[in-house]
């Protein structure tokens, strides 16, 4: 299951971008999309791949000379929209041309720019969204042209998943899930959450991105954890923490806030517990990797179920667990600078 996300910045803007997608590839993204509207953009595709070393895929619209001036910069990967990119036979060129290249081609169908060819009753639907997907792909298989992947995304969840359902029926081409245009801050991950989660669970998709508006550093944060969430991939801390109530003695929220802020770059997979009381606290932090048990003012610091610190006091919890922690890793591992405070 690859991650992926897309830059926000313009593509021929070559220090701007760099930074970005290194920023991505940091938090965990494994291909990064990036923008083609015009030849400036296609040609900074090669200067790119001279500084980073995440494969980069080529967003084309419109234009299919852009789509021939990015394979010769070096892209990784197509994305051919057949809502814009509509004539047969350039089709079949991109396809001869990537082949030689050995470039794999997404056929990316979005609700919001279907071909008025496949709308139903001048609506959108799944049915319709297949067919789009389907045209596209008879015209790359045609020419010999197999390595396809395809996406069928709309804002809405049950569009986007009936769409992707109907369409695994018809073939085994691997799937790109997302919910597109899903909405700001936590709408559009929850939508996000809802609808990639409900097409995984089923067994659909093998590439996913969350879109969101803003930092796409969000976008690939987001995704790691529906991917944890649901057991098929770890990446970074996983907490468990206790959603408080009245016998809560300690700051809760602000204490495991403060240390997942503070191991934002560890990559490795841990399970950190943080509970404020013993009634399901006791065995939640046995259960998990590294953990605190919270009483009045102070807390317990557990690792691997077993108690490191006892009744350290709430001001001194965050460092004390930190160290603890760092401490237990650098003597098993020796990873050093990875725990170091985060910024």
């Amino acid at each position: 299951m690859v991650v992926q996300s897309m830059t926000n910045t313009r593509t021929s803007d070559l220090p701007t971008t760099v930074a970005q997608i290194r920023a991505l590839q940091a938090a965990g993204c494994e291909l990064v999309r990036v923008a083609v509207p015009d030849m400036e953009s296609a040609r900074a595709i090669a200067k790119i791949k001279r500084e980073v070393t995440v494969p980069i895929a080529a967003d084309i619209h419109y234009d299919p000379r852009l789509a021939f001036a990015a394979l010769e910069a070096g892209a990784d990967k197509l994305r051919l929209n057949p809502g814009n990119i509509r004539d047969p036979g350039k089709i079949r060129e991109i396809a001869a041309r990537a082949a030689e290249k050995e470039v794999p081609i997404r056929v990316g169908v979005n609700a919001g720019s279907l071909d008025a060819r496949f709308l139903k009753g001048g609506e959108v639907t799944p049915e319709g969204m297949v067919e789009a997907s389907l045209w596209e792909i008879s015209l790359l298989e045609g020419v010999g042209f197999r390595d396809v992947v395809v996406s069928l995304k709309a804002a809405e969840v049950g569009l986007t998943v009936e769409a992707n359902r109907l369409l695994a029926r018809e073939g085994d081409w691997p799937l790109h899930l997302g919910i597109t245009e899903p909405g700001p801050d936590l709408e559009g991950i929850v939508k996000s959450a809802v609808g990639i989660g409900i097409m995984l669970v089923e067994g659909v998709g093998d590439t996913i991105r969350v879109s969101l508006p803003g930092d796409p550093v969000r976008e690939v944060e987001a995704a790691w954890e529906i991917l944890k969430a649901l057991g098929l991939r770890e990446r970074g801390p996983s907490f468990v923490v206790c959603p408080t109530c009245g016998r809560t003695g300690i700051d809760i929220p602000g204490i495991a806030a403060e240390i997942r802020r503070r191991l934002s770059h560890v990559a490795e997979p841990l399970t950190i517990a943080v509970m404020g009381c013993p009634v399901n606290g006791l065995e939640e932090v046995k259960r998990a990797d590294y953990g605190i048990l919270g009483g009045k003012g102070y807390g317990t610091i557990y690792v691997q179920g077993e108690v490191a610190r006892a009744k350290v006091p709430e001001h001194k919890l965050v460092e004390e667990f930190l160290g603890v922690l760092r401490g237990e890793r650098e003597g098993k591992m020796g990873r050093v600078n990875e725990f170091q405070n985060g910024s």
